[in-house]
């Protein structure tokens, strides 16, 4: 999926520059204030000599002008590098904040359509690169006030002279021209080869440990780099542009001052101009084709203008549409998924899928790899909008509900949590709102992160970056997180997938005395959490194959099936829980009681674990789908 910006909108840099429009005005000032003092400079220069050469008394006024004018050139110039580079600074922050803002609140699918290098490269590198724009235009002022100011300067000296600064100004101009086209085009070249370096970065660092597993670092650093043999030409390209560019001027504007000088000598012999006027006409003619300033400033302008194209998408993003609607008051969490459906590409992730769970009850959803699983469990809490049909929550639908509002009522918990926070603290009480302490203590005690977390250096107040965590340790925390920031509505994908089967069965039983106030919705690949659950809904090929309890579709060996990893030899005991060939289940497929010791040969379906000291010491005990997941 591709990003295009809506038509009509306005320039997210022209909004941008209308937000510091005081600071933009002192430098626009103090820029046309240093250009002014360097262009009335030549002037009271060439006066003052006129009058020195003309004898008399020494023209301290004239040179006192001249000495006021060179400070007022020097502290405009010191004021516009100070107020410029603040500016730039607020204004990067500011659009930082306003793309990911518009990033955050728009439907996931379009936000990431862009890979995620290439996202992080725009929120960082080119929002600095597109802030400087307005900057560099109010700067750029000076730039165009010279030469323009210089020309008139000429002109009311003497026209031949300005004629002869004219001749070249063509020459100027396309010279000008070139190289901001040339520079635009291979700054944008030099961006996107910077967008895959990053984009592949990513993907080496989410996939450091199967990298590492594999052996095949050599391979992914080759890969990562490979593109700086691109982004080394194009920034070779840049330079050349920039030198040729610098070259032309320099054999250029030489002969051009040269001409200039050359025709007011003459008049200076034929009397038409006197000594301070050529004095004033030398500076001017300076001034004229000292375009350096005016070269750079274009060149930060084209990068900044290639640099704003490239966020123009993120900018125009439509945030998630809704009607202003509200959850409805001490509701229980009916959950409803109508008809929905879901395409990526042109490919159905999920295909009419009808479900309904009741309020507080819990809901496992169930299925192989690729069944649309997560899918699911996205639209259920409109992390994802489905492209037909529609989900409700006690009654409203989910995409006419405030956004803010809805998230303070579903909770999230995930196989691989982002761990936002400076503190261990910090990162359980973000959410919706900022939980409490108490709340924090008594949610990671639910997840059973609190044992670990004592261990800690200093305990909840550890920073993140002093805390080594396991995955399943960062799962807790994630666990932890959704418990602190309790809703009508949890949904857990995949949550438990890195949890030792004891600590999976506490947490279940954290999350079964939630049963009649919220509603659990529990994406799963334990036989342990599906056997739990009020119902279970069985996915396949992104459609409900079946609904109903766990002890109902045991009997269907294709739904055993899909948490079989190994197929048991005569006789064993299967690692998944599963049953032995010929479908018989422990007393009609009824889930032993929590706590019994299993028969001989017999696997709890539940995953529970077996009250301590239960297991006799003759036999050792078998743990159903102990890490085991759905291939």
């Amino acid at each position: 999926m591709r990003l295009h910006p809506r038509p009509g909108t306005e320039s997210g840099i022209r909004r941008l520059a209308r937000q510091y429009p005081a600071a933009l005005l002192g430098l626009l000032l103090c820029s046309t204030g240093g250009a002014l003092a360097a262009l009335a400079l030549p002037a009271a220069l060439g006066h003052t000599v006129d009058r020195l050469v003309a004898g008399g008394p020494v023209p301290w006024s004239g040179l006192l002008l001249c000495a006021a004018l060179t400070l007022a050139e020097t502290g405009f110039d010191a004021a516009a590098a100070v107020t410029g580079t603040s500016t730039t600074a607020r204004l990067t922050a500011s659009l930082r904040t306003r793309t990911a803002a518009r990033v955050l609140a728009a439907e996931p699918r379009r936000a990431l359509a862009l890979p995620t290098g290439d996202l992080t490269a725009r929120l960082t590198a080119r929002t600095a690169d597109a802030a400087s724009a307005p900057v560099t235009a109010a700067g750029a002022v000076s730039g165009v006030l010279l030469p323009l100011g210089a020309l008139v300067g000429l002109l009311l000296i003497d026209a031949w002279t300005a004629a002869a600064l004219l001749l070249g100004a063509p020459l100027l101009v396309a010279l000008l021209r070139a190289f901001t086209r040339r520079t635009a085009d291979a700054g944008a070249d030099y961006q996107r080869a910077q967008s895959l370096i990053a984009h592949r970065l990513t993907e080496a660092l989410d996939g450091a440990d199967t990298i590492r597993a594999a052996r095949t670092g050599a391979h992914e650093h080759r890969r990562v780099l490979e593109p700086l043999t691109a982004l080394a030409e194009h920034g070779r390209r840049t330079w050349a542009v920039y030198g040729r560019a610098v070259g032309t001027s320099g054999l250029l504007l030489p002969l051009l001052m040269l001409l200039v000088l050359a025709v007011a000598g003459l008049r200076l012999h034929a009397g038409a101009i006197g000594v301070g006027d050529l004095v004033a006409a030398s500076r001017y003619a300076s001034l004229a084709v000292g375009i350096g300033a005016l070269t750079g400033a274009l060149g930060a302008l084209a990068r900044s203008r290639a640099a704003a194209r490239s966020l123009e998408p993120l900018l125009t993003l439509a945030p998630l549409p809704h009607r202003g609607l509200g959850p409805v008051p001490d509701a229980p969490g009916h959950l409803e998924l109508r008809d929905v459906g879901v395409e990526q590409d042109g490919d159905p992730l999920l295909t009419g899928v009808h479900l309904t769970v009741p309020g507080g009850t819990s809901l496992a959803v169930v299925g192989r790899s690729g069944s649309g699983k997560s899918v699911l469990a996205a639209v259920a809490g409109r992390l994802l909008d489905p492209d037909t049909g529609s989900v409700l929550l006690d009654g409203v639908p989910l995409d006419g509900m405030e956004p803010a509002r809805l998230r303070r009522e579903v909770a999230y918990a995930f196989a691989r949590p982002a761990l936002p926070g400076a503190t261990v603290e910090d990162t359980i009480a973000y959410g919706p709102w900022t939980a409490p302490p108490e709340a924090v203590r008594d949610a990671a005690r639910a997840a059973r992160a609190d044992g670990f977390l004592a261990l800690l250096p200093y305990g909840y107040a550890t920073p993140l970056a002093d805390a080594p965590l396991s995955g399943g340790e960062r799962q807790r925390l994630g666990l932890a997180r959704a418990f602190a920031h309790p809703g009508r509505l949890m949904i857990l994908d995949d949550a438990l997938s890195s949890l030792d089967t004891v600590t999976e069965h506490h947490v279940r039983r954290a999350l079964d005395e939630r049963a009649g106030h919220c509603t659990r919705v529990i994406v799963a690949h334990r036989l342990s959490s599906a056997a739990r659950a009020d119902r279970v809904a069985w996915l396949e090929d992104g459609r409900i194959r079946a609904t109903g309890r766990h002890d109902e579709l045991w009997s269907d060996p294709d739904y055993r099936a899909v948490f079989r990893t190994d197929v048991p030899t005569e006789g064993s005991v299967p690692i998944d829980g599963s049953v032995p060939a010929g479908g018989s289940v422990p007393a009609g497929g009824s889930v032993p009681a929590e706590g019994s010791v299993p028969t001989e040969g017999s696997v709890p379906t539940d995953g529970s674990v077996p009250a301590e000291g239960s297991v006799p010491a003759s036999r050792t005990p078998v743990t159903p789908a102990a890490g085991a997941e759905a291939r």
